[in-house]
């Protein structure tokens, strides 16, 4: 079986709000599990209290993610300064960085 090589390279990522957006998701899930919690015996009279633990499940998840974003976002604040203070330098007062084994 050949591999399969992409022909043309994959755009950029898109960047907006990523901490509101999953912010707003796990609101959304824990609102919909309190919605459907008084009608929790309903749910198991049908079998379907899968659709309750989802949504607790979804927020739970989304609180790990909330986590996660704010940590990235920080770590891509943290380099762009980097980035920034290093252009601040003159380009040719820096020596040139050598990696070993390269």
């Amino acid at each position: 079986m050949a591999k399969w090589t992409p022909k043309h390279e994959a755009p950029e990522p898109l960047e907006g709000p990523v901490v509101a957006t999953i912010t707003g998701g796990t609101i959304l899930w824990f609102v919909l599990f309190l919605v459907q919690l008084p009608f929790y015996g309903w749910f198991d009279d049908r079998d379907l209290t899968w659709w309750v633990w989802t949504c607790l499940a979804g927020a739970g998840l989304g609180l790990i993610g909330i986590w996660y974003v704010r940590g990235r976002d920080a770590a891509l604040k943290r380099h762009a300064a980097a980035q920034e203070a290093g252009a601040a330098e003159a380009p040719e007062s820096r020596a040139p960085e050598t990696h070993p084994g390269a």
